[in-house]
């Protein structure tokens, strides 16, 4: 890394922390980003899981902060996307993600179709559709074990879970992803680690920044409401999209 690098990364990381605390996605900005600075793919990954760790966490405080989200009522699903993560963090090296990257763009194409044909989704609260129990424990172990293994479309997987099968507003979905992507972001972080697959300066530059994104993207989601996320929401599902798309066009 040159020393003009690291002003670039800083703000890279209150963008991507402004971008991903609002409707997540941030990881379209920041992992190329990486790449384009010269680190091999799984430090660029690895680099990413540490800077992003500081944007959901310090986001998943703020929502926390605000009463939003509260510890107490989402432990179970901590614990299990804690599960999750590091099975999936574990089984990255040990399987190949080329399937993954064929069937998620079209996951993801099925979330915009039906947030778009849906105009009044995620407004207002609606009953949830399971018990929380229930929820936490399979979405936790399944959307967790995808953020270690694979990652692209997390947050939007999640927000969508807890809009359309909990009945959550976007503001309440938005603060419980966090939650949840802080617990996947810290796990996976954890095994890159212990890979030695991680450039610590280039990480905490991006993750200083990403504080500062993540407070003031939390702050926009608290102040606008649901009507103001469901439109970025929108748009960083279809960039997020277009990128896996892109990638799977252009990869030999």
């Amino acid at each position: 890394m040159s020393p003009w690098h690291y002003p670039l990364l800083f703000l890279t990381g209150i963008i991507a922390g402004l971008v991903d605390s609002m409707a997540g996605g941030g990881g379209i900005i920041t992992v190329p980003v990486l790449l384009n600075l010269g680190l091999p793919v799984n430090v660029a990954l690895g680099t990413n899981k540490l800077q992003s760790s500081f944007g959901s966490v310090s986001a998943a405080w703020h929502y926390s902060r605000q009463g939003v989200v509260k510890f107490n009522e989402c432990h179970l699903g901590i614990v299990m996307t804690l599960i999750g993560a590091t099975l999936g963090a574990v089984t990255v090296e040990l399987l190949n993600a080329d399937l993954l990257e064929k069937i998620i763009p079209w996951l993801l194409g099925a979330i915009l179709l039906y947030t778009i044909f849906r105009p009044n989704v995620g407004h207002q609260d609606h009953p949830p559709l399971m018990r929380w129990p229930w929820f936490f424990t399979a979405f936790g172990l399944g959307l967790g074990f995808y953020d270690g293994f694979f990652g692209p479309g997390t947050g939007a997987f999640w927000a969508i879970a807890f809009v359309a099968v909990q009945g959550q507003n976007f503001v309440k979905a938005t603060g419980h992803t966090k939650m949840m992507n802080a617990t996947s972001n810290l796990a996976s972080l954890a095994v890159f680690l212990l890979h030695g697959s991680v450039h610590l300066g280039a990480g905490l530059t991006m993750g200083a920044g990403q504080i500062i994104g993540a407070k003031l993207g939390s702050g926009l989601v608290i102040k606008r409401g649901a009507l103001f996320v469901r439109p970025v929401f929108l748009i960083m599902v279809t960039l997020t999209l277009g990128r896996l798309i892109y990638l799977t066009l252009t990869t030999p």
